[in-house]
């Protein structure tokens, strides 16, 4: 059965993982997911990624980030699904957490963090909220 929402379920498999404390998580790969996971490498709260193939299909791992034994992500939330598109210019784009944490959008000029979206004065897809 296709999966209707494969971002929202690269996300929870990132918060399942880091509930039960594992160091890395494997999800099916993507053009967006391997975005999306450059993305919250760039914010820090990942260590990397790297796409292999297994079984002839391309899988995505990411290494995830502790600090001090305590996840760097502490709340990971899908805005924008299937059947509810979030779109926001930047004007309106609100902050995480008085800013400690990220919006990731999806742009025209690719998927960026919010604070990234702000210096190039785009908007966009809202994807997820971090923190």
């Amino acid at each position: 059965m296709p999966m209707t929402d494969p971002i929202g379920d690269f996300l929870t498999r990132i918060r399942n993982a880091l509930s039960v404390g594992h160091k890395t998580v494997d999800a099916p790969s993507s053009k967006l997911k391997v975005a999306v996971a450059e993305a919250l490498k760039r914010e820090g709260y990942i260590r990397g990624y790297y796409v292999t193939s297994k079984e002839g299909k391309a899988v995505l791992t990411v290494e995830l980030k502790y600090v001090e034994d305590k996840p760097a992500i502490e709340r990971i939330d899908r805005v924008s699904t299937p059947g509810r598109r979030v779109y926001k210019p930047i004007a309106t784009l609100p902050k995480v957490a008085n800013g400690l944490g990220v919006t990731i959008l999806s742009t025209s000029k690719g998927v960026m963090s919010d604070n990234e979206a702000r210096a190039a004065n785009v908007g966009g897809e809202v994807l997820c909220q971090v923190f």
